[in-house]
């Protein structure tokens, strides 16, 4: 099973203040995404998932036993969504993506602005908890997507390659209630580079 074990934050807990502090990134990242893990583990062991990553069994969710689909689609969800959330993020990130998935975002949707109004809309949007994303897919195509709770778009055949949890958990401690000024903080942390990377490892 060492294929399911906690990915480290690639940062330091508070290197994303004053955006994203310091105890909600310790609450989020070793409270929230351990339980959503260790229950992920518990319902795949002892079937033919055991072996295969949590991403692989996510696209094959249509295949997981209906005894244990519910459980895997939450919390292997939970699991995959926050491993890339970490991911996307950075300290002195956020300005603008430069390279093959700047030209596909503006070819897109007319600018990046336009792309970020989009993208913002789907996350403040969003009903409840869940995530807001952006997609590659067929043929490298891009799109803007919303998911309620740990839903993945990997199970939809989607590869997503930047994603923005809007569950309380995210951001409840410094934000309250006002998810729309956690959005548009979020901006800030955003690591591009790393954005391109997953773009061009999609495509």
């Amino acid at each position: 099973m060492s294929q399911h074990t906690l990915p480290p934050l690639p940062y330091a807990y508070d290197a994303l203040e004053p955006w994203i502090d310091e105890q909600t990134m310790r609450l989020h990242h070793d409270k929230h995404h351990q339980v959503y893990l260790d229950n992920f583990v518990k319902a795949v062991t002892g079937t033919p998932f055991e072996n295969l990553t949590a991403t692989e069994t996510l696209r094959r969710l249509a295949e997981v036993p209906e005894n244990i689909r519910t459980v895997v689609r939450n919390h292997g969800g939970g699991h995959v969504n926050h491993s890339l959330f970490w991911e996307i993020m950075a300290p002195n990130a956020g300005g603008t993506p430069e390279g093959a998935v700047a030209e596909r975002l503006a070819g897109t949707f007319g600018s990046f602005e336009s792309f970020k109004e989009t993208f913002t809309k789907a996350a403040v949007g969003q009903f409840g908890s869940g995530w807001a994303w952006l997609v590659v897919g067929p043929g490298g195509s891009l799109a803007v997507t919303a998911t309620p709770n740990q839903d993945t778009p990997l199970s939809a055949g989607q590869t997503p390659i930047l994603g923005l949890d809007v569950w309380e958990h995210a951001y409840y401690l410094k934000y309250q209630n006002r998810r729309a000024e956690y959005v548009a903080n979020w901006w800030n942390v955003v690591n591009w580079r790393k954005v391109g990377e997953l773009y061009q490892a999609a495509i």
